[in-house]
């Protein structure tokens, strides 16, 4: 048992470590990511939503990432920003505030990998099947799409978190920048080894999903691309794909940084670390990547602030 004497139901949150001399940088660093990353996110949303031309199922689909990469961002980056000037004796937060805040930062990692799956199939669909997509990608599909990325997601992670707050707690304090299943569990003096085992298979049962299906979903469509002679689909192919492929590689090599840093106790605050930008990088790149490199929605931005320069 830990000697401290903490608040009931509350636990002492590490935060994020800055010195004093570095706080305001950091402050005013994270602040201006964070804003950035809910304009640009939920800019995009609302462009798509306005936008009839934009109302098919590939956008509408993508439409769950920048939603996605806005909630991941705001369950981390605020709680993180208003502890910075708060002496890391006081960061506390109870135990129903961290239970949700641990659901909502695996919620955001597991949907993001759930809805590219999607995004590629969608892309599978469009590029190997073109004749069929518009009977294949209905409204209805593009419902049950949508729901069994979020609907996979919330079952996976619930029970995940089920297991650990079913322990309980001999320790409050939690040597993490945010609550997490892991630091959660680490509160606990009972065995976890139920809980290591279900979030090892939630871990090979999620990535290998992944990654197993992305993966066969590019090599098809680059088997179609080769036997295609037509240049001109083969470049609309090659660009609509190096998008989606972009931000899956992004946020893969984000994940797997944390899961390798974990091998090593000795680099535990390079961990924690990627840990934030794993909430942080993603979702402010994202929105530069597919409104940069997708022609529709940057030639739609670049008309939006072309008409108000005009308005002017």
């Amino acid at each position: 048992m830990e000697n401290h004497t903490y608040p009931k139901n509350m636990f002492l949150l590490e935060g994020l470590k800055v010195t004093q001399q570095s706080s305001y940088p950091a402050f005013i660093l994270l602040l201006i990511i964070y804003i950035f990353t809910m304009v640009s996110n939920i800019g995009l949303i609302l462009l798509i939503s306005m936008e009839r031309s934009l109302h098919q199922p590939m956008y509408i689909l993508f439409c769950n990432l920048p939603l996605n990469d806005a909630l991941g961002a705001t369950v981390i980056v605020p709680r993180l920003l208003s502890d910075i000037f708060v002496a890391s004796t006081d960061r506390y937060i109870n135990d129903v505030a961290c239970a949700i805040q641990a659901f909502c930062a695996h919620m955001f990692g597991t949907t993001s990998h759930t809805i590219l799956i999607i995004m590629a199939f969608d892309r599978y669909v469009a590029i190997c099947n073109p004749l069929r997509y518009a009977t294949i990608m209905t409204n209805r599909m593009i419902a049950k799409l949508t729901v069994f990325a979020w609907g996979s997601a919330f079952l996976l992670v619930g029970v995940l978190l089920g297991l650990t707050l079913s322990l309980s707690r001999c320790r409050s304090e939690i040597f993490n920048p945010f609550c997490d299943n892991a630091s959660l569990f680490k509160l606990s003096c009972e065995s976890v080894i139920i809980n290591n085992i279900y979030g090892l298979t939630f871990t090979i049962l999620l990535l290998g999903s992944s990654i197993g299906s992305v993966t066969l979903t590019y090599l098809k469509i680059a088997m179609v691309c080769v036997r295609n002679k037509n240049r001109v689909l083969n470049s609309r192919a090659l660009q609509t794909c190096s998008t989606h492929l972009s931000v899956y590689i992004i946020m893969l090599v984000s994940g797997f940084i944390i899961i390798f840093l974990h091998r090593f106790p000795q680099w535990a605050d390079h961990r924690k670390l990627s840990a934030i930008l794993f909430h942080v990088v993603p979702p402010w790149l994202n929105p530069v990547i597919y409104g940069l490199q997708t022609k529709e929605i940057r030639q739609k931005i670049f008309n939006k602030f072309h008409n108000n320069k005009v308005t002017v």
